[in-house]
């Protein structure tokens, strides 16, 4: 009752053009697939009544079509599909251990999966967060009067004044691309995950010593609990040039790594498991409402399992230091235009947008040994 209340209230988009396939009725066991400090949770369902219905009184929705109105670009029917993945790193509650609330929680992690036609590969594109864009104007996260946009404002701050709802609208007016579905996963529910999953194994090349992210790892093979996982997806100032870039070239290693074990978590034949996974997952997400609820975050990951790390192109939106302050990076824009363009044509991005980006270059992606 409770979920057929809550699908009624929705208001959904028009013109829908990528439909989730519907779950088969058989129990089957959940699949996770977690994306750097945010990553993204991907999730099937169980057959199990009193389950279900725990695990959908999990979930948090937020309604971004209504939210954002008409004012957005046009649902392209040529069967791909596009979402905004965010980390959010508030530190208020059992997030204040990393570091001091400065006001709001901001998109640490922010990352662009689009899903070619046919479901069998997957393009992603990281948005360093300290890009300096032409924000939109944003209805406020708090219920207060609207906040005006403007120029060369850090990409994080979208989450900041606005919310899931504003950080969608800076994307899309950024890319031209309208969002189909946005998933959001906070640093406490991350750790917890990776736990639930048993650690995430992976291969260090040099050492990491990061006071900041309290990460300390020797060159070799670790399995990474959810606290030093947590770690090294923020880690930053022990690694490349110790900036925001360096960091994300860790994420999409780690994220890499996290994907391939996921297939041999083993959750069919262990019960508690396949339980403990699906309840961390549900808690740790804020989706869009048309994936709130377990039957629909069901058939979203069904039609996405297929897809495994070696299926996956991941780059940088091509950038450039801020000549004004090394801190902030900027868009290189004929580059960034080729980004979204290819993703528009659902086609793949071309070495030739990034090849002079700051993004991609650097040492950090060599830490992280790659299967």
């Amino acid at each position: 009752m409770a979920e057929q209340q809550s699908r009624s209230s929705r208001i959904r988009g028009t013109g829908r053009r990528r439909k989730a396939p519907e779950p088969t009725s058989r129990p089957r066991a959940l699949t996770v697939t977690a994306w750097a400090a945010a990553g993204v949770v991907l999730l099937g369902g169980t057959g199990l009544g009193y389950v279900y219905f725990q695990l959908n009184g999990n979930l948090k929705g937020v309604d971004i079509n209504t939210q954002l109105g008409g004012d957005r670009p046009d649902d392209v029917d040529n069967g791909s599909m596009d979402i905004l993945v965010l980390g959010s790193d508030s530190r208020s509650g059992d997030n204040a251990k990393y570091g001091e609330d400065e006001g709001g929680a901001r998109s640490d992690t922010a990352m662009v999966m689009h899903v070619y036609e046919g479901r069998k590969k997957a393009s992603v594109v990281s948005i360093p967060r300290d890009t300096l864009i032409e924000r939109p104007a944003c209805a406020s996260d708090s219920g207060g009067a609207a906040v005006p946009g403007g120029k060369h404002q850090m990409f994080n701050t979208a989450y900041q004044v606005g919310g899931p709802a504003c950080a969608v609208k800076t994307v899309e007016k950024m890319s031209g691309i309208r969002m189909d579905h946005y998933v959001e996963v906070d640093f406490t529910g991350f750790k917890k995950l990776i736990d639930d999953l048993g650690g995430v194994e992976i291969t260090t090349n040099r050492a990491i010593d990061d006071g900041k992210s309290h990460l300390h790892l020797k060159p070799g093979t670790h399995t990474l609990d959810g606290e030093q996982s947590l770690g090294l997806v923020r880690t930053r100032k022990s690694v490349g040039d110790g900036s925001d870039l360096g960091r994300i070239q860790l994420q999409q290693a780690f994220m890499k790594a996290l994907i391939d074990q996921v297939k041999d978590v083993g959750v069919f034949t262990n019960p508690k498991k396949l339980y403990d996974l699906a309840d961390s997952a549900t808690k740790s997400v804020t989706t869009d409402s048309d994936l709130a609820s377990v039957k629909e975050l069901t058939g979203f990951a069904g039609g996405l399992k297929g897809i495994g790390a070696g299926d996956m192109k991941m780059v940088t939106l091509p950038v450039q230091y801020d000549p004004a302050d090394p801190n902030r990076v900027l868009p290189l824009q004929r580059q960034s235009r080729q980004v979204w363009e290819a993703l528009r044509r659902d086609r793949p991005v071309p070495a030739s947008a990034t090849k002079d980006s700051a993004g991609d270059k650097g040492s950090a992606g060599k830490v992280v040994a790659s299967r």
